[in-house]
């Protein structure tokens, strides 16, 4: 199953300060407090991932949850983008300014392999539109397409691993503003076909 926040994904604020428009640091209070309640359930979540792909690095998440091996913390940002001091997630991949599709999807299909390998059994994903290239604080070339392309990849990813996933907003920052939002809003209807596509495929059966 899916469920979706139209807000959050707070991911620059740290255990104990607020940074980046971040308070508090959702992605990482999620995940924790979904494990201390699944801990005593038979067959419950022992371990998350965490994919950020918002286009600035998710600090705060990494440096809270960088030495619990209960949550994997997995980062595709800009390189040379905000913030500038980066901190250490389980997997960080960098990239350069003006990066277009086919080289983010290289990273995204890398950043994918690398949580199927860490069994994990829920996931937590942080959809920025800033990778997109109207975005005013992106500086990568991500098309509407590609954008489109990316959230379908993480659907099905989560899909063939037979686990849910939360998915938050993050970042975007559009000028005119309703670029970021037709971003967002293409991420949840993607996310309402797939649950559909799978429910009808179900019924069928």
């Amino acid at each position: 199953g899916i469920s979706a926040n139209l807000a959050g994904g707070t991911h620059h604020a740290y255990r104990n300060k607020g940074s980046g428009f971040c308070v508090f640091n959702d992605a990482a209070i999620a995940a924790r407090v979904l494990l201390k309640d699944s801990r005593a359930k038979a067959g419950g979540i022992r371990k998350i991932g965490i994919l950020d792909l918002d286009v600035h690095q998710g600090d705060g998440t990494a440096a809270i949850l960088q030495h619990d091996s209960a949550v994997i913390t997995v980062s595709v940002h800009g390189e040379k983008n905000y913030p500038f001091a980066k901190e250490v997630s389980d997997l960080d991949i960098a990239l350069a300014d003006g990066s277009t599709d086919s080289v983010y999807m290289q990273a995204l299909e890398q950043a994918l392999i690398y949580l199927s390998e860490q069994k994990i059994d829920f996931l937590i994903y942080l959809a920025g539109a800033d990778p997109y290239y109207e975005d005013r604080l992106g500086r990568l070339q991500i098309s509407q397409e590609g954008m489109a392309l990316r959230d379908y990849k993480v659907l099905e990813f989560a899909s063939t691993q037979g686990i849910a996933m939360a998915m938050a907003m993050a970042g975007g920052y559009a000028n005119p503003i309703e670029k970021t939002v037709q971003i967002h809003a293409q991420t949840i209807g993607l996310a309402l076909a797939h649950q559909h596509t799978i429910a009808t495929s179900l019924l069928k059966r």
